[in-house]
């Protein structure tokens, strides 16, 4: 409910405007003098203020009223304000509507066409209220998509949106952050992000795959070993923490980490210390730590593959990137970042995104850099991009090969279910495909 102040040091003026508005299903607060009223709009909800020109006793100037008008202006610019004006103060009342004053109304008032004048400001406060907050939203969605172009993460989803939104909001803090989703969808664009936001953007970011070296080699690779800490080791290594020190440690695949370089990875996380291989001196770093997994860790600790109290470390916030199958808004627009320029025809669009990208945005690009070598110009076809198991042939190509239950469903789904169109596609009777949809129980 719409809350109004009046301001008048007469009771009596106050009674019969609190009395008239209330009838009109207004919340009345009242102030009988400036400091009050200060107090009231600082602290409470209010769509629109009364006020009169003067408070004390013999005082007919207009000047207390106009430095009430100047400071609810201070606390509050949006805020209508309506003056109370006798005829002494109407010259002094015309320069503040001129300076941003909502209206005035002599003394005596009519009340209609002062309950006109309230409805009327109240909506077009609400109006311009909600202007400015679409503006403010518009400018946030602005700053959010050329935070995450600076990272070169692409999309148009909404679900993309959502996450890249919490991923720029998580960034502000030192929080620990894990992002799930499958391979390929790009965890580590997400981790970028995170760092760009964060206040340590200027500071390293340092990225390891857990999952790309094997278990004795990545410790060194975490915390960096001394001369002949192992085999090969001839000097010293620095490792990953170490270079990350005051910045951000992308840890990807977080669930490949070995049992001894989990417990060594709590404990830097815990206290900020660790030892190089083959080194009993205790080292410190200050490091934020964002990491990924496409593995369902949960399920791992069940199993005693990862350490319960590693999780809570590492998940104080969870990001799920959703795969690319879940947000198909977001394939042409991919396309279009890796494609610049390239003319795609519509029907072309619409199988690209029906398909379910299996291998993600990764299998996108790779696709994408195919069609760059082998089709430089001129406009793309859908077999161009060679898709595993659906496009491998063009209509007019017949394909001798048995195609599989994905590139049936898709070309069924592409083709709307017209039978000869999918036959024509892989090259076969008609016969010979209800035999293949028949086999695998395929309805159509």
């Amino acid at each position: 409910m719409d809350k109004i102040l009046l301001v008048d040091d007469n009771p009596a003026v106050l009674d019969a405007l609190s009395l008239l508005l209330e009838i009109h299903g207004y919340t009345v607060v009242t102030a009988t003098n400036p400091m009050a009223a200060r107090q009231i709009v600082n602290y409470q909800a209010i769509s629109l203020v009364i006020q009169d020109m003067n408070f004390s006793a013999d005082t007919t100037s207009g000047e207390e009223g106009k430095q009430l008008f100047s400071a609810l202006r201070e606390l509050n610019p949006h805020l209508p304000v309506i003056l109370i004006t006798a005829w002494t103060e109407l010259e002094q009342a015309v320069e503040l509507v001129k300076a941003g004053a909502a209206d005035y109304i002599a003394k005596p008032w009519d009340d209609q066409k002062l309950v006109n004048t309230v409805a009327n400001l109240i909506e077009l406060g609400k109006a311009r209220s909600q202007s400015a907050q679409l503006v403010k939203q518009q400018s946030a969605f602005l700053d959010t998509r050329e935070a995450a172009a600076r990272v070169g993460l692409v999309y148009q989803s909404a679900a993309m949106q959502r996450l890249t939104d919490m991923a720029i909001q998580v960034a502000k803090s030192d929080i620990s952050v894990l992002i799930t989703g499958p391979n390929g969808s790009g965890k580590e664009k997400i981790a970028q992000l995170i760092q760009a936001c964060s206040p340590l953007k200027d500071k390293p970011f340092i990225s390891i795959n857990a999952g790309a070296l094997p278990p004795d080699l990545m410790e060194a690779e975490l915390f960096g070993a001394e001369p002949g800490a192992y085999t090969g080791a001839q000097k010293v290594r620095i490792g990953r923490f170490e270079a990350a020190d005051g910045g951000t440690l992308f840890l990807d695949e977080i669930g490949n980490l070995s049992p001894a370089g989990q417990m060594k990875l709590l404990r830097v996380l815990q206290t900020g210390e660790f030892e190089r291989l083959g080194s009993v001196q205790t080292r410190r770093v200050n490091v934020r730590v964002v990491s990924a997994t496409n593995a369902d860790l949960t399920t791992d600790i069940r199993q005693g593959r990862f350490r319960e109290d590693l999780y809570y470390r590492l998940n104080a916030i969870e990001l799920r990137l959703p795969p690319l199958s879940e947000r198909p808004d977001d394939v042409m627009p991919l396309i279009q970042h890796f494609l610049p320029g390239r003319e795609i025809g519509l029907d072309v669009q619409k199988a690209l995104a029906d398909y379910p990208w299996p291998g993600n945005v990764r299998e996108l690009e790779n696709a994408c850099k195919r069609v760059a070598v082998l089709k430089p110009d001129g406009e793309i076809s859908l077999a161009d991009f060679a898709l595993t198991g659906s496009t491998t042939v063009t209509n007019t190509t017949p394909n001798t090969a048995e195609p599989s239950r994905q590139a049936l469903e898709f070309a069924i789904e592409k083709h709307e279910g017209v039978i000869a169109r999918v036959a024509k596609e892989f090259g076969m009777s008609r016969q010979s495909l209800y035999r293949r949809l028949k086999k695998f129980g395929i309805e159509y």
